[in-house]
């Protein structure tokens, strides 16, 4: 079950503001479940019978999901309090209301990231027990070894923790710089960094190509395109 707060949920509905939704709550105009509802309470549009001035609230929230390819020098955050660019910056102003992007992307990587509304996905593609596949191309330093590969492959102490087996391989080499096709299963902060600067071959470009089996394919740095929920095969819980 994924709560959002009472007030999005009725501006979300199309009933009226943030604000004066707040205002309905403190009104106790607002029930859950038949309980008197109170500015804080959060709520599952999906599952709980809300109810304004004893009518139900009927949502008319519609999922929208982008998949966009993130360019270097933006940032994978709603806002940014030193004036940088950021993901959501990236779509027209009129698309942007509402929306908030799925996990992170450095802001020295580029390739692809979710833009979305709604948050079951972002729970089931951040929360660690549902260990799905992000795919990445990353240019390092030197060649690595195939006992280093092996190392990063089996798991590498990161924050005193074993990361988790990792698929890689040598795409190709060439002026001392390998290309390595890198498939995650956990999202850790700049692990792919991390690591390879801890196995001697630090990370010159890092892109990443996949969430899931949904591939950015041609789509160009810095644009995206509408997905439907129906794409997300990735995601095999029917909850979704």
């Amino acid at each position: 079950m994924t709560k959002l707060r009472l007030q999005k949920i009725i501006a979300n509905a199309g009933i009226c503001s943030r604000r004066k939704a707040e205002l309905l709550l403190a009104q106790n105009r607002v029930m859950i479940n038949g309980e008197t509802a109170k500015v804080g309470d959060k709520a599952d549009p999906e599952v709980d019978k809300i109810f304004i001035d004893k009518c139900p609230l009927i949502s008319k929230l519609e999922v929208i999901i982008y998949l966009l390819n993130k360019p270097v020098g933006v940032v994978s955050t709603c806002s940014d309090t030193h004036g940088r660019a950021t993901v959501l910056d990236l779509l027209p102003l009129h698309l942007r209301k509402g929306l908030h992007p799925v996990g992170r992307l450095d802001f020295k990587s580029r390739g692809a990231i979710l833009i979305t509304n709604y948050g079951k996905l972002t729970m089931h593609l951040t929360h660690p027990r549902y260990s799905h596949e992000k795919t990445y191309n990353v240019w390092v330093k030197g060649i690595p070894s195939e006992t280093t590969l092996e190392k990063w492959r089996h798991g590498v102490i990161l924050d005193s923790k074993i990361t988790l087996r990792a698929s890689i391989e040598i795409l190709k080499s060439k002026n001392n710089q390998s290309l390595l096709k890198i498939v995650l299963k956990e999202g850790r902060n700049r692990q792919i960094r991390r690591i390879a600067e801890q196995l001697g071959h630090p990370v010159i470009d890092l892109q990443r190509t996949a969430i899931g089996r949904l591939k950015l394919n041609n789509l160009k740095e810095g644009n995206w395109r509408r997905i439907k929920l129906s794409e997300f095969n990735l995601i095999e819980d029917s909850s979704i």
